[in-house]
């Protein structure tokens, strides 16, 4: 099952320059690399990254990821995927760009 990480563009380079992704600042408070499911993603850009540009959707592969994965209750009770520990890039099955409408709203692939 797909789950999708949101990232700046030179975050995800950082990355792929190092081969492994240990998170975002954010992450790194909290101790896990926050993920949503498809049915989340689109409220996690909206409230945690609204205006912003230069964006790029990660598609991971969570069964990848092993038992490091764990879905845990968040917003309104809702069970987001948290991953205690680095992301192999091994996981990581597409990068989209995450670009805005005109309405500054992001605009997110077909297949989600």
């Amino acid at each position: 099952m797909a789950i999708y990480k949101i990232m700046p563009r030179a975050m995800w380079q950082e990355a792929t320059d190092k081969g492994v992704f240990t998170g975002a600042p954010v992450d790194h408070a909290d101790g896990f690399i926050h993920f949503s499911t498809a049915s989340q993603v689109r409220e996690t850009a909206a409230k945690h990254f609204a205006g912003q540009d230069d964006l790029l959707l990660l598609a991971v592969d969570g069964q990848a990821l092993g038992p490091a994965l764990i879905y845990e209750p968040s917003r309104g009770g809702d069970l987001f995927p948290h991953l205690y520990g680095s992301m192999p890039l091994s996981a990581v099955t597409a990068v989209h760009e995450l670009a805005r409408d005109r309405d500054g709203a992001h605009v997110f692939p077909e297949s989600l």
